[in-house]
């Protein structure tokens, strides 16, 4: 006779561990499944690890600039296995993080490769052991992974996708990285600030093309300037691993032309982790690499939901983690409202860094908004010239005729941090005077919110 759960969990992410917590917040018996390591790609082979091998990017660059600060540094150097050490240490210390978090919160963690069954049963299978349980109510986590094209063929040696990138045992001197969302974008700026002379091919004609406008083009004059080569419009025909290196064959408007490199990195998107799991056995729907989910992410099966980067929504933890907690919380009766997709922050974490909410300028002039657009400059703000990093602006954008905080646009040093106040304020339809009548603290990076909303509005006072 199989366990018996209230609710169990496929996959432990940072859209499966959280819904299993909020789970057991409001009783259910929970448990979660784990082939690999709690945390799932955030914890251990994305958003955290990438983070820490960002800031040892960031220290070192403060030391290449140390004399700026008016100190003085005779001799320093990077030790790349010590920073790639560093990032998997602090993985290694978040997973364990949510192993306490699991125990806490009374939830059983079954290890193993979890195959649904019909009748909301699961059959998880770890080495030679295989154990059936069942639950009231599955919910699949199961996320995503670097996804592979022809032209592309990724071989974990000098193909490589994000995972290979974050545990190279020999920093490369020369790297080619295809595609320019926030992965490509963040392995660039590490690479660079490590000494790695970065290619960046993009087929779009601009790098972020899911940014504004401004946004991209300030981003790209900043890492051509030092030292990135930007080929934007430019598609790749064919690579060719020669074991010692990669050939890489081009096409733009130039024409074709084949360049060799050491290594590859293909950051052009990602693949839904839904193959082998039972889907098709059970009957769920699926379409376009994504399971089919309505607002409270029911799949067409009775007892059976999706979350996160398998269905339609963006593709970023904190997504799956809000759809984890609403899901369980209608589950169990909350008075819940399906989750705003039109207020969901971007971030991409290079330096400097970029984060954003809302409609870009064009997005919202092609909705036919009337706006009024404000910008503010780092390079006018005194906490960010005292810190030596005033590079960048901040652009926010209202509808002339109500008021509504259409969009916000970042880029700079902590903006990924300061995008929060756009988020918030658009959740509470705060209108731009409200904004701008909210005081401030001075010296901040944030002021540069409400001088943005005071160019906006004409009353902009230190530009």
């Amino acid at each position: 006779m199989s366990k018996f759960y209230d609710l169990v969990v496929l996959g432990s992410g940072p859209g499966g561990y959280v819904t299993a917590i909020r789970a057991s917040q409001l009783g259910l018996k929970t448990a979660i499944i784990e082939k690999e390591n709690l945390g799932g790609v955030c914890l251990n082979w994305g958003c955290i690890p990438t983070k820490a091998l960002l800031k040892s990017a960031e220290v070192f660059e403060y030391l290449k600039k140390a004399s700026d600060f008016g100190l003085k540094i005779d001799k320093y150097d990077k030790d790349f296995n010590a920073v790639v050490n560093r990032s998997r240490s602090v993985a290694d210390k978040m997973s364990k993080g949510v192993n306490f978090l699991m125990k806490k919160n009374k939830i059983e963690v079954i290890n193993g490769h979890g195959k649904l069954l019909k009748n909301k049963k699961i059959l998880i299978k770890n080495n030679n052991d295989e154990v059936e349980i069942s639950a009231d109510r599955i919910i699949i986590a199961t996320g995503s992974r670097s996804r592979v094209i022809d032209s592309i063929p990724q071989n974990g040696k000098n193909i490589i996708g994000y995972r290979e990138a974050m545990t190279l045992s020999e920093q490369p001197k020369e790297l080619v990285i295809v595609g320019s969302g926030a992965i490509g974008i963040e392995f660039a700026y590490f690479f660079n600030s490590m000494g790695t002379n970065v290619t960046i091919i993009e087929y779009l004609d601009r790098i972020l093309p899911n940014e504004d406008e401004e946004i991209s083009s300030f981003l790209e004059k900043n890492f051509k300037k030092n030292g990135i080569n930007i080929l934007t419009s430019t598609k790749v025909l064919n690579v060719i691993d020669n074991n010692k290196d990669v050939s890489v064959e081009i096409e733009n408007k130039n024409g074709k032309k084949t360049f060799i490199v050491n290594k590859l990195l293909s950051a052009i998107g990602i693949k839904s982790n839904i193959e082998n799991i039972g889907i098709e056995d059970v009957g769920i729907s699926v379409d376009k690499d994504k399971i089919i989910v309505d607002k409270f992410y029911n799949t067409n099966i009775p007892g059976y939901y999706a979350i996160g980067d398998i269905t339609t929504g963006p593709s970023l933890a904190h997504v799956a983690s809000a759809e984890g907690i609403l899901c369980v919380e209608e589950i169990t009766g909350k008075d819940v409202e399906p989750l705003d997709y039109e207020n969901i922050p971007g971030c991409t974490y290079c330096n400097p860094e970029v984060a954003s909410v809302g409609l870009t300028e064009k997005k919202a002039l092609e909705k036919g908004y009337k706006i009024k657009i404000g910008k503010f400059p780092f390079s006018a703000s005194g906490k960010a010239q005292t810190s030596g990093k005033s590079e960048g602006f901040i652009k926010v954008i209202f509808d002339a005729k109500y008021g509504e905080w259409l969009g916000c646009h970042m880029i700079g040093a902590g903006v990924t941090d300061m995008i929060a106040e756009a988020v918030l304020g658009r959740k509470l339809e705060t209108t731009g005077h409200e904004v701008l009548k909210s005081i401030h603290p001075h010296p901040t990076m944030s002021e540069a919110v409400m001088e943005a909303v005071a160019d906006a509005y004409d009353e902009v006072i230190h530009i």
